[in-house]
This record gives structure tokens, C-alpha cells and sequence, in this order.
């Protein structure tokens, strides 16, 4: 009995070791992979939309060192409907916390304010033909300024799921 418990033993062991062994197809394909180069790719945690206070978000670019600018879901719904947008010019310089630019609905006015320092390098000039699809897309093809950072921004950002708790507090 002692012999039948040792064969079926060893039996298990082979076949354990037998499944943790890579086949040679497997073997080859792992060559293949680590033979292609890597291309740099930026963490989803850093790409991830960032929000601040005042209803604007942000949005690092894959070379990390610009930053896409645009205002809320939130901020669009609360403005009604936008009949004009002000934006900045290219090549301004601007520092954190300052108004780049302003939207006027048929509600009220508010300013654009960036929450990162350095040049505006492009806007979205299809928002100046027609200001409206900032409340069609707002966090999307809507978004406003293209913003070459000159340091990261020091002031207080907010992820998607704590800038939904915050809105839903005010």
C-alpha cells in the first residue's frame, strides 16, 4: 500500500513539474518579444485626467511635458449654453493659478484659469467658430489649450472619482 501512495506521489510531480515547464513554442515566442525594443509609455496613473477647485482638468501628453487644459463636464452644465469663448494667444506665457482665457453663456461669465505654469503652444481654434461644442464634449474634443510645462504644478489636484465627490458636496 505504502508503494501505491509513493508511485502516485512521484506520478503528481512529474506532471506538476511537466506544467510549469515552458513548451518550446512558448520559449520562442518570449525570444521574440524581448528581442523588439520598448518604446517609452507613460503610467495610466499619470495620464489620468486631473481636476482642480475651479472646474478646469488636465491632462499630460505622452512626452510629459505638455499638458491638455479644458473646463468640466460639470462647469459646462452649470454654464448653460456657451455662446463665446475668449482664448489665450500661442506663445503666452503663463503661471500657475493664472486666467488664460474666459467663456460667457447665456447664464454668466467665468474665467479660464491653468493650474500648470509655462507657454500656451496651441488652441482650440475650432472653439472660437463655434463655442457650443464646449458643452457637447467638454473633457473631450472640446478642450481648450495645449500648455508646455516649465515645472509641475504645485497646486491641488483632484482624480475623477475625488473631483465627483467634491461636486457632489457643493
Amino acid at each position: 500500500m505504502a508503494s501505491r501512495y509513493s508511485v502516485a506521489r512521484a506520478a503528481r510531480q512529474l506532471t506538476s513539474v511537466a506544467a510549469k515547464r515552458p513548451s518550446a513554442f512558448a520559449c520562442q515566442q518570449w525570444r521574440q518579444i524581448a528581442q523588439t525594443p520598448r518604446l517609452f509609455t507613460v503610467s495610466a496613473q499619470l495620464k489620468e485626467k486631473k481636476y482642480t477647485e475651479d472646474h478646469e482638468w488636465i491632462e499630460v501628453s505622452a512626452d510629459g511635458k505638455t499638458y491638455t487644459l479644458g473646463i468640466s463636464e460639470y462647469a459646462a452644465k452649470a454654464l448653460g449654453d456657451v455662446v463665446y469663448i475668449e482664448l489665450p494667444q500661442v506663445d503666452l506665457e503663463v503661471g500657475e493659478g493664472d486666467a488664460i482665457g474666459a467663456v460667457e453663456s447665456v447664464k454668466s461669465a467665468s474665467d479660464i484659469l491653468t493650474p500648470v505654469s509655462g507657454t500656451v503652444a496651441e488652441l482650440n481654434s475650432a472653439l472660437e467658430d463655434k463655442p457650443g461644442n464646449i458643452n457637447k464634449d467638454p473633457e473631450g474634443d472640446a478642450w481648450i489649450a495645449k500648455i508646455t510645462v516649465s515645472k509641475e504644478p504645485t497646486g491641488k489636484l483632484m482624480s475623477k472619482a475625488e473631483y465627483k465627490e467634491f461636486t457632489e458636496e457643493a
